[in-house]
């Protein structure tokens, strides 16, 4: 995509444990991961705080970190409306602001939004193009912001290369983004989403890997994700092998960590970001209601 000047950095936060706290201590924490020197804040779009309106609180609290919806759904508003709220963030936050969208997943779109999921690609494409058109009658941003697609598989990654900025990749390996890089090519962004573990015994982070993917296993998109990258089923069924486990939720001291991070560097990444994996039994010892200590320790290892 020409012209794009937005700059994320090579490490960002992915993280829906803002959503966890009052919308005050967010911005807070906001300020303090922009103090650390992360690049960019990646929020998701589930069931909590609209993406767009938080994405406004956090980068009012803020002076130079990038806000990015990892990802915003397609399925949560029309084009329209997402290129009006994604025009007016561009506008009031110039290069601050980047818009991931992808197609969620069936059970989610049908059973909690209630919408009809189907032929998700073709919907896909046609979304984006309708939000390349979609008018804005207010005042314009200097510069649209960029736009990459929460895509898995190869017909999503060449989409996302073909009509966007490029992809954000969630629940994958770097034997994923080695593929990613190839299917799309060399210009494309490329930010896979890794989530760490800070945690060295070796059956207390595979117990918290194990209930942190107990939510994706069964989602049919990253089970064909898996199967197409060289696990088996095997490796899905139980909570997952710890073949599966170790790779999909790194764990182990910082040093670790930072390899694992570099090798989606190696394989073509772009950019990381990083989600934290906490045992949620020992959130008393987290400052606020949030990891920071965690979060400050990542940043010293891996900026």
């Amino acid at each position: 995509m020409d012209g794009v000047i937005l700059d994320p950095g090579k490490i960002g936060i992915w993280t829906h444990q803002l959503d966890s706290v009052p919308a005050k201590r967010a911005c807070e924490a906001a300020q303090e991961i922009e103090e650390m020197g992360f690049g960019t804040i990646w929020i998701p779009e589930t069931a909590g705080r609209d993406p767009f309106v938080h994405s406004s609180l956090l980068l009012s609290a803020t002076q130079r970190i990038v806000l990015a919806t990892g990802i915003a759904s397609i399925y949560s508003r029309d084009a329209l409306a997402m290129a009006s709220a994604t025009r007016t963030l561009s506008e009031a936050f110039a290069n601050r602001f980047l818009l991931g969208v992808g197609v969620s997943h069936g059970p989610f779109v049908e059973v909690v939004r209630g919408h009809t999921w189907e032929k998700p690609l073709e919907h896909l494409r046609n979304y984006l193009e309708s939000l390349k058109q979609a008018p804005f009658w207010a005042y314009q941003p200097e510069h649209e912001a960029p736009v990459c697609i929460g895509a898995l598989g190869p017909k999503a990654l060449k989409l996302a290369a073909e009509l966007t900025w490029g992809a954000h990749p969630y629940n994958v390996t770097p034997d994923h983004t080695v593929m990613a890089r190839e299917t799309m090519g060399k210009e494309a962004f490329l930010a896979p989403m890794v989530a760490v573990i800070l945690e060295t015994d070796s059956s207390k982070a595979r117990e918290l890997a194990r209930k942190d993917l107990s939510i994706y296993l069964d989602l049919p998109n990253y089970r064909n994700n898996l199967l197409r990258t060289g696990f088996t089923e095997e490796d899905l069924s139980a909570g997952g092998s710890d073949r599966l486990l170790d790779a999909l939720r790194p764990w182990g001291d910082l040093q670790t960590i930072s390899n694992k991070i570099d090798e989606h560097f190696d394989a073509g990444a772009n950019h990381v970001c990083i989600q934290l994996v906490v045992d949620q039994a020992e959130r008393h010892t987290f400052q606020n209601g949030l990891p920071i200590n965690q979060w400050q320790l990542l940043a010293e290892s891996l900026l």
